[in-house]
């Protein structure tokens, strides 16, 4: 018993075969469309990045008294923003002890400020919850 197989057609006569067709179409779909979310991921990481006018960073905290912490905050913004920068502390079982709102102004473009936190009971972590400037 012998197979059946597809006819071989002389190489070059009839052109491309359809399958041919369809898979050249495809890597050109999915190149255009590689290369647009390429692009467009590229732009939302750098509008992220440049648009924020303000940004900022706690380098270190210390509990001075039991209800009281310490926090060296860094801020970074544009030469003509303003804005608040939101810091908490927290107990050691989780829950928020103390919360402070610190307003920044002035032209300088890097402010370090050492800030104290009054808080409710034994705070034993400081974080910066965020920074928004003025309209944002």
């Amino acid at each position: 018993m012998t197979a059946v197989r597809p006819p071989v057609l002389p190489e070059g006569r009839y052109g491309r075969s359809s399958d041919e067709r369809a898979d050249r179409k495809l890597k050109i779909v999915g190149s255009v469309l590689g290369v647009g979310l390429l692009a467009l991921v590229g732009w939302f990481g750098y509008d992220y990045v440049a648009g924020q006018s303000v940004s900022g960073e706690v380098i270190k905290f210390k509990r001075v008294s039991a209800t009281e912490v310490e926090v060296h905050l860094e801020v970074r913004k544009d030469r003509d923003a303003n804005g608040t920068c939101t810091l908490r502390s927290r107990a050691e079982d989780g829950s928020e002890v103390g919360i402070k709102d610190v307003r920044f102004e002035g032209s300088e473009t890097r402010i370090d400020r050492v800030v104290t936190i009054r808080t409710r009971a034994s705070g034993t972590s400081a974080e910066l919850v965020a920074c928004t400037p003025d309209g944002g």
